[in-house]
């Protein structure tokens, strides 16, 4: 357990980088403030992403150059329908050693701190479940031997929301995994026109490293010890419990539209991340503001529409939004 001492120059270190990491982004990265943003929340406070997005919005140059800015080793890899899940974990190889031959475990890609997993709506459910497991439990086994993960483990995970042909989507229960579904839209003309101009007229600048991964575990664990009411936990708590169709809780519009709501994970998070959001913004709280504003990110890869709800043309996002506009908040939360 850190020193009080040691805690506040943790706070500081991080405040006093929070411009640097904007102006070190800004080099490569034009607007998604909104995306980077969350993206570091997840860092911050341990959690996987999932990014949702079509093609050329420089999801990959993103998550690359956030690894480069926490000194974190980075592996891509692209899924595909003939990935094998050991293409990904890694395999046992008959290899000489001072001990004559035997079998030695190659490591895979996943053996890194953060993967990105491009298109993992591409390969078949055993695929996605090695990689799946193993950021559920920070580890592989391979022929009985466990083998632990280097920390901080992050996986960012993207999908394409527009080909639906020859994909395996993520089942409900595996998506619950990701802390957050973060969507990756179109960028406004201007910031479109700069991103053009940027990219024709320069070679890529460099991103200067700012942390290690020891100040990420660090900050990791500083997150968890930011204070929060009891009354903003328990709203977080009725977000999740309003969304479940069928339930006391539940509003009228979530039993018509909704198959399935979010389980505990979701609370969870929401707590994670509004104390992560808070300790971003300077402050040494969390705020009504911070659950509110990550809500739709953790909760729209866990809200399983129905029929009637898609016949209707309702929305996952005006399910969320009618939740937040109508679960009470209990007397003494923060605004």
């Amino acid at each position: 357990m850190e020193s009080y001492t040691a805690e506040k120059e943790r706070v500081e270190q991080l405040l006093a980088s929070r411009a640097r990491i904007t102006t070190e982004l800004s080099k490569v990265i034009v607007g998604q403030k909104a995306v980077i943003e969350e993206i570091l929340i997840a860092l911050l406070a341990g959690g996987h992403c999932l990014i949702t997005g079509a093609p050329g919005l420089a999801k990959t140059l993103l998550v690359k150059s956030i690894a480069q800015m926490f000194h974190l080793h980075f592996q891509r890899v692209q899924f595909t329908p003939d990935l094998m899940p050991a293409d990904i974990t890694g395999t046992e190889i008959l290899s000489d050693t001072d001990e004559g031959r035997k079998l030695v475990f190659m490591k895979g890609p996943i053996f890194a701190n953060m993967i990105l997993a491009d298109e993992i709506n591409r390969t078949p459910p055993k695929t996605q479940a090695a990689l799946l497991e193993a950021m559920q439990e920070h580890q592989v086994t391979a022929a009985g031997t466990r083998y632990p993960l280097p920390e901080p483990f992050f996986v960012l995970a993207t999908q394409n929301p527009i080909e639906m042909e020859g994909t395996y989507p993520l089942p409900e229960a595996q998506l619950d995994r990701f802390m957050f579904n973060v969507v990756i839209d179109y960028l406004p003309e201007d910031e479109e026109v700069a991103v053009v101009s940027q990219t024709t007229s320069r070679k890529p600048i460099a991103i200067e490293p700012l942390f290690t991964a020891a100040d990420v575990l660090a900050f990791q664990d500083l997150i968890r010890r930011v204070p929060i009411a009891e009354d903003l936990i328990r709203y977080a708590v009725r977000i999740a419990a309003a969304s479940r169709p069928r339930q006391a809780a539940s509003p009228d519009f979530v039993t018509e539209w909704v198959s399935w709501g979010a389980g505990l994970r979701a609370p969870q998070f929401l707590v994670l991340g509004a104390k992560a959001r808070a300790l971003l913004a300077g402050r040494a709280h969390v705020k009504r503001e911070d659950i509110d504003a990550l809500a739709p990110s953790v909760l729209r890869h866990r809200i399983l529409l129905n029929y009637r709800a898609e016949a209707e043309g309702i929305t996952v996002q005006k399910v969320i939004q009618r939740l937040l506009d109508g679960v009470s908040v209990p007397a003494g939360a923060s605004h």
